[in-house]
């Protein structure tokens, strides 16, 4: 082949995202699924303005998430068109909905966020305190934040590690893709009130490990799983702040005192020092438990 024939070989990877052999490429078609999920979003602002006279704050908040998760995942169904194959490819393959990998993952989230708990229990800096609910509110708001949690892993979840990493790893390779994604996912919680620098680092990290769920199980499920077991137990459980909020209908009349390191602070247990420790050992035992790479990247 003469020299000025030859393929012109890329400077870095990183130009793959935009330009490709063939087609539309993936950044372009990442703009593309960013661009719809911003005009659904807008078009659900629209019609959610008349009904927010008519819903209670929990209602509004419920709503107000399940339309952020449905701008996520709807533009996704758009992209699968796009893309030529199943929308399951993104992440969340239907066959496997709320199913093995889904449940384990909820036991690991819920477990690894009350070692945290017991371990700063015994640090004399959280007190479980006494009960805040009692009867069948109990139950009632137990429910509502286990849904509440399940759509916020939905949202975030899919918009982090679904359709995004799917694509933007046909142009940056999975772990380059994963790295940059968590990153995002760490800086937008910069905008939740009473949130810190450590608190957004381990919120990118706890990402970063999610990316290494998907890599191992092949799809979103066990990371869905943990993301709302962990939330739920953070919110709800051991009603301690979650990303700098204290929700209302909490279980517990729980604190949390002692130096900010330890205890996190305004940020609560994620922006613990320990936090680190925990995802640290998150990270090593599911490598062993699932060895396998099962995500496909073609």
């Amino acid at each position: 082949m003469p020299a000025s024939s030859a393929p012109a070989r890329r400077e870095s990877p990183l130009l793959d995202v935009f330009i490709g052999p063939e087609g539309i490429y993936p950044g372009t078609r990442w703009l593309i699924y960013l661009a719809l999920a911003f005009v659904v979003f807008q078009v659900e602002g629209w019609l959610l303005v008349s009904l927010r006279s008519h819903l209670g704050v929990l209602e509004w908040r419920m709503t107000v998430e399940a339309s952020m998760m449905l701008a996520a995942i709807l533009p996704g169904f758009a992209m699968a068109r796009i893309e030529q194959r199943p929308f399951g490819d993104f992440g969340l393959p239907p066959r496997r909905a709320f199913r093995r990998n889904f449940w384990i993952g909820t036991l690991w989230g819920i477990v690894s966020l009350s070692i945290l708990m017991v371990v700063l229990r015994f640090a004399g800096v959280f007190a479980f305190g006494s009960l805040a609910l009692h009867g069948a509110r109990i139950w009632k708001f137990g429910a509502y934040y286990a849904a509440f949690f399940l759509i916020t892993a939905f949202f975030e979840d899919f918009l982090m590690r679904g359709y995004s990493q799917w694509v933007l790893s046909r142009g940056m390779n999975f772990w380059p893709t994963a790295a940059l994604l968590s990153c995002t996912f760490g800086a937008i919680h910069g905008s939740n009130p009473g949130e810190a620098k450590t608190g957004l680092v381990a919120a990118g990290c706890i990402g970063f490990f999610l990316c290494l769920t998907l890599r191992r199980t092949g799809d979103l499920w066990w990371a869905v799983g943990f993301h709302m077991a962990w939330d739920w137990g953070e919110s709800y459980l051991y009603s301690v702040p979650d990303s700098g909020s204290i929700l209302p209908g909490h279980l517990l009349n729980s604190s949390l005192h002692g130096p900010e390191w330890l205890t996190g602070g305004s940020v609560g247990p994620e922006g613990s020092y320990l936090v680190f420790v925990v995802i640290g050992a998150l990270w090593v035992l599911f490598a062993r438990a699932y060895p396998e790479v099962k995500y496909s990247e073609r």
